[in-house]
């Protein structure tokens, strides 16, 4: 795993450079509309893939951070031997598109499946669109499944991470804009979070491990 720690995600580089690489075309055919949107838009794609440096949490050890910025939209309950319940957190434009590790651990398993990048108003949201699986576990056994998977976006999920690594809670891992991201978590979590609350990747508390 390569920790990025430019205040631009690497990723993000080639479409800025093709922003201004259109930008200085539109200029020397005068068209000077053009010229200016493209400008605006490598400007914008440099805030969607900023990459800020985030305090360390000085949480307890068996604590569980947010693996990424957004919103709650739900808590359920989850009908499984291993997990209890699905907390669901919604990533906007707007927010932070850096991934982090959202707890000490080793990656157990991972699978990167590339499809459609619908609304997640479509019927067809959870069976085609893009999405990664993460599976976690601690040196205590705990586990936990975190899902990210994509909305309508003009960039793909990237996740840069190795299996069985050992993994610092926080470390950066991957880049996902505009998409859900659900974590699904074992019976022995105190969930420290409602529904309607704003998280922060690596500094928002989840809860704890029993």
């Amino acid at each position: 795993m390569r920790n990025n720690l430019f205040i631009i995600a690497k990723s993000g580089w080639k479409y800025i450079f093709y922003a201004l690489l259109a930008s200085v075309v539109f200029t020397v055919l005068d068209l000077e509309i053009l010229s200016f949107l493209s400008f605006l838009a490598a400007g914008a794609v440099a805030y969607f893939f900023r990459n800020p440096e985030r305090g360390l949490p000085f949480f307890q050890a068996n604590a569980l951070v947010s693996p990424c910025d957004g919103v709650i939209v739900s808590v359920d309950d989850v009908e499984d031997k291993e997990y209890a319940y699905k907390v669901d957190i919604e990533s906007s434009y707007f927010d932070v598109s850096i991934l982090r590790i959202p707890m000490n651990a080793k990656l157990s398993s991972i699978a990167l499946t590339h499809g459609t990048r619908v609304g997640k108003k479509s019927k067809l949201f959870y069976d085609l669109n893009e999405f990664a699986e993460l599976n976690f576990i601690d040196e205590n056994g705990n586990k936990i499944k975190v899902v990210h998977r994509l909305k309508q976006s003009f960039a793909p999920l990237e996740i840069d991470i190795v299996k069985a690594q050992e993994l610092m809670q926080t470390a950066r891992y991957g880049v996902m804009i505009n998409g859900v991201t659900s974590i699904y978590l074992p019976h022995n979590f105190r969930l420290n979070l409602n529904v309607g609350n704003e998280v922060k990747a690596s500094e928002t508390l989840v809860g704890y491990f029993s």
